[in-house]
This record gives C-alpha cells, sequence and structure tokens, in this order.
C-alpha cells in the first residue's frame, strides 16, 4: 500500500496533482494542499490552529463523513508541518 501524502496544513490527502498547492515558480508541492496554499505562501497566513479545526470539522461534516472520521481528521491536525512548532508558542 502506498503512502498517501496529506496536506500539512488541513490534512487533505494529496491523491491527485489538482489537490496540491503550488510554488512561486508555479511548480506543485507534495506538502499543501490547494486551498490552504498558492504561489509559496498560505492563502491564511493569520489562520491558528483552533480556527483550522473549525474549518476541517464544518467541512467534513458538510460531506457527511463519520464522527470518527471527523476526529480522527482533528487529532491529527496538531502534529502537522504548519502547526507542530507554533503549538507551544504564548
Amino acid at each position: 500500500m502506498e503512502n498517501t501524502p496529506f496536506c500539512q496544513s488541513c490534512g487533505m490527502p494529496l491523491t491527485t496533482e489538482e489537490a496540491k498547492g503550488t510554488e512561486n515558480n508555479g511548480l506543485k508541492t507534495s506538502e499543501y494542499c490547494r486551498y490552504c496554499y498558492e504561489d509559496s505562501h498560505f492563502k491564511n497566513p493569520e489562520m491558528n490552529l483552533e480556527e483550522m479545526k473549525k474549518t476541517v470539522k464544518m467541512h467534513m461534516e458538510k460531506k457527511k463523513l463519520p464522527s470518527y472520521m471527523v476526529q480522527k481528521a482533528l487529532n491529527i491536525l496538531p502534529v502537522l508541518k504548519r502547526w507542530k512548532n507554533k503549538q507551544f508558542v504564548i
């Protein structure tokens, strides 16, 4: 089984090239999705982890995904690259 890359901001699986964000040279990145990252910048640079949790929860519930899947996704967010070192900042 292949390891599926996930957006290191929101946790979305990056299973297609269309799902991937872009660097400023136009190349696709395997680290972030197109909803979070474009032209080497986060689309919402001021967003914090709690806001991302609310956003992810809303989108997953809108798709009527089971609550255990939503909770699993929320639990993964703090260890993703974008949030990993920011959770301890005061």
